[in-house]
C-alpha cells in the first residue's frame, strides 16, 4: 500500500501502518443494520394509540401517546417536538412529558379560537384512538456547551409544554441547572401544570418559577401584568448574559424581544421556538403594497391547477388539493416543505431558515410562503 510520505514522521507510525495491513478486510453489507439503526433513533412515522387525555385546564388537554406494541418510543431532547398527521394536515406539538421515560410521549394541546386542529384533537380524540406522527425533531433544546448552566425560560400560554419536558428532565436525571421560569397566562384559571410547577420549584434549589398573570381573578394574588422589562428585572434580577428560551404565542416574539432589548440582553442569547407561520404575512416589510392579500392567484403544481388568495400558505393550499410535501415545523425552520418556483413569484416570509442553496435554485419553505402571482411549483 502506497504511504502518504507524512505517516513516517509521526512516533508509532510503522506499527499502526502494520497494524492495518494485517487486517481482514470488511466486506459485509451494512446498508440494513445501519438503516435498522436509523429508523430506530429518527422514524419517519410512527403509530400512536391515545392512552389517556388529561383535563389539564378548561382550555387544556394532554394527550399520552404510546406504541400499540407497548415498545420503547425513540429517545428526544427535553424541549422537541412530534409533527401530528390529521384530518389531512399536520401540526408540531412539543412533548411536554420527561425524556426520562420513553414508554410514552405526552403532547399538551391547548384550544386555540378558530383553530381546525387544536379544537378538533380537543373535542373529538378519545383513549384507544391511534394517531400518526413523526419521530421528535427540533432545535429547541438545552444545549449545555453554548447555553451555559444557568438559563431563563420565558413562556406563554402552551408554550410552557417545553419548559415542562425541560424541568421534569432536570428533576428525573439530578441535573445540576439552575432554571429560572417565568409563564405568563391570561387568566389564573388557565395555568397549565400549576401544582407540578410549584412542587418542582419547591423541591429543587435550581428551579424557580414565577407566574404573571394578565387577567386575573379576584383570588389571585401573585404577580399580574405582562412580561415587560421592569416584571423580568423584579423577577430575574440582572440577566448576566443568561441564555433566555421564549415559546407562546406569536405575540410573545416580539413583544418579549424589545423588552430584552431594552435590557441590553444580546440578541444571540435569546432563543425562540418556531412556532407557526406569521399570523399577518402582509405585515412584514417586504409585502408589496400593490398586492391584495384577499385576491386570489392561480397555483399550477405538476398537472393540478387551482385558486389560492394571496395571504394564504402555500403548504396550506397544496394541502387542500391533496398535494402534500412532507413537513414538519410549519414555521419556516426544518426545510421538510421545500418547493420550487419555476414560474412567478412569492412572498416568503421573514421566519424561512433559507440555505444560500435554496436561494440559487428558487427554492422556498412553502408553509412560510404566499403566491403573489400566478406561480408554477414542483418539488
Amino acid at each position: 500500500m502506497k504511504r502518504h510520505p507524512l505517516a513516517t514522521r509521526f512516533d508509532g507510525a510503522a506499527g499502526i501502518l502494520a497494524e492495518i495491513d494485517a487486517r481482514i478486510p470488511e466486506t459485509r453489507d451494512h446498508a440494513a443494520e445501519t438503516r435498522a439503526i436509523v429508523d430506530a433513533y429518527h422514524p419517519k412515522r410512527l403509530s400512536l394509540r391515545v392512552e389517556a387525555v388529561v383535563e389539564e385546564t378548561p382550555s387544556a388537554r394532554t394527550f399520552r401517546l404510546r406504541r400499540r406494541d407497548g415498545a420503547g418510543l425513540p429517545p428526544f431532547l427535553a424541549g422537541q417536538y412530534v409533527n401530528l398527521f390529521v384530518d389531512g394536515t399536520s401540526r408540531p406539538f412539543a412533548i411536554s412529558s420527561s425524556p426520562a421515560t420513553l414508554d410514552h410521549y405526552d403532547l399538551t394541546v391547548r384550544r386555540v379560537p378558530n383553530g381546525r386542529i387544536s379544537n378538533l384533537l380537543i373535542d373529538s380524540v378519545e383513549a384507544g384512538q391511534v394517531l400518526t406522527t413523526t419521530g421528535p425533531m427540533g432545535t429547541f433544546h438545552h444545549n449545555p456547551l453554548f447555553h451555559g448552566d444557568r438559563v431563563v425560560f420565558l413562556a406563554g400560554g402552551s408554550g410552557v409544554a417545553p419548559a415542562m419536558s425541560m424541568l421534569r428532565d432536570i428533576a428525573d436525571h439530578g441535573l445540576d441547572r439552575e432554571f429560572h421560569l417565568v409563564y405568563g397566562s391570561r387568566d389564573d384559571a388557565d395555568i397549565l401544570f400549576r401544582d407540578e410547577l410549584d412542587s418542582l420549584a419547591a423541591r429543587h434549589p435550581g428551579i424557580t418559577v414565577d407566574h404573571v398573570i394578565a387577567d386575573p381573578s379576584p383570588a389571585w394574588t401573585g404577580r399580574t401584568g405582562f412580561l415587560d422589562a421592569d416584571t423580568l428585572t423584579d423577577l430575574l434580577g440582572p440577566l448576566d448574559n443568561r441564555m433566555v428560551y421564549i415559546c407562546g404565542p406569536q405575540a410573545l416574539y416580539p413583544y418579549a424581544l424589545g423588552q430584552l432589548t431594552s435590557l441590553a440582553h444580546p440578541r444571540k442569547r435569546i432563543r425562540f421556538e418556531a412556532n407557526g407561520a406569521p399570523t399577518d404575512p402582509t405585515a412584514q416589510p417586504h409585502w408589496p403594497n400593490t398586492a391584495d392579500p384577499s385576491e386570489e392567484v392561480t397555483v399550477t403544481f405538476r398537472d393540478t391547477v387551482f385558486r389560492t388568495r394571496r395571504d394564504k400558505p402555500l403548504l396550506d393550499a397544496l394541502e387542500d388539493h391533496d398535494i402534500r410535501p412532507e413537513a414538519a415545523c410549519r414555521s419556516g425552520e426544518c426545510s421538510l416543505c421545500r418547493i420550487r418556483v419555476l414560474e412567478g413569484e412569492v412572498h416568503t416570509a421573514t421566519e424561512a431558515k433559507l440555505r444560500l442553496s435554496d436561494r440559487a435554485s428558487a427554492y422556498t419553505h412553502s408553509c412560510v410562503a404566499y403566491p403573489l402571482t400566478d406561480v408554477e411549483l414542483d418539488l
